[in-house]
């Protein structure tokens, strides 16, 4: 497991699979699975939205909810 801190407040955690959890505070909130990115459906604050924004660039992600999330960075 490989953890990243990019920016004040953002953090991403790449597991031995690949797989990648990005957290805005201490929240996941998106993520790359399988080579598939998700973002959560849970509004969170305007700050939590643009470090989601940044994260992703160009993609365009499968929503998914919050649970997922909290469940995949466990």
């Amino acid at each position: 497991m490989k953890l990243n801190s990019i920016a004040a407040n953002q953090t991403e955690i790449t597991f031995p699979n690949g797989n990648t959890v990005f957290f805005s505070y201490n929240t996941p909130v998106a993520a790359r699975v399988n080579g598939k990115y998700y973002v959560t459906e849970h509004k969170w604050s305007r700050t939590t939205a643009r470090h989601i924004t940044s994260w992703l660039g160009a993609v365009s992600p499968i929503t998914k909810p919050q649970t997922w999330f909290d469940a995949l960075a466990k």
